[in-house]
């Protein structure tokens, strides 16, 4: 017959292995979700399009974001984290990203929202690149995993334009 420590032995093979396959079962559960978010930005107002004494330029905007980032969150979503970057193209770069607003989203009750806000951060042009120009703006969002890595992606919407006049 088979001693006691055999059979102690074999029961937690038997319970790891078991535990190892549930771990890898989980973890590939998680890359089958396809996310589906959406995003809309509508920019209601140009507080202020002014030039600054250093020769940079200065936009406050109002926007409206609405957005449903419920597909985001699976069983290992800890938190997401959200932002709007307005992107253009000037004479020396290819791409400027200028961030405007960000959020956590802390759980899938809280990632359907819609408001109405003004940047957060400021609009600064090095230079006077923005009088008349057309910008994107970008919803980026991080998803933040309780285990694994961590994964980005955008939502690009065109066809905004600067006003093409001070104000």
């Amino acid at each position: 017959m088979h001693s006691l420590g055999f059979r102690v032995n074999a029961l937690l093979t038997l319970g790891v292995t078991v535990l190892a396959l549930m771990c890898v079962m989980a973890s590939l559960s998680d890359n089958l979700s396809v996310p589906s978010p959406s995003a809309n930005v509508q920019v209601l107002n140009f507080n202020w399009f002014q030039k600054q004494s250093e020769g940079n330029e200065e936009v406050s905007l109002t926007f409206k974001i609405s957005a449903d980032l419920q597909s985001m969150f699976t069983w290992n979503t800890k938190q997401v984290f959200v932002f709007l970057a307005a992107e253009y193209e000037t004479p020396k770069n290819s791409l400027n990203q200028v961030s405007l607003w960000d959020g956590i989203i802390p759980s899938k009750e809280h990632a359907k929202f819609s408001i109405h806000t003004t940047n957060k951060y400021r609009f600064v042009d090095q230079g006077s690149n923005l009088r008349g120009k057309e910008f994107n703006l970008t919803m980026h969002w991080h998803v933040m995993p309780k285990t694994g890595k961590m994964f980005a992606d955008k939502i690009v919407m065109t066809g905004y334009r600067m006003p093409k006049e001070y104000r």
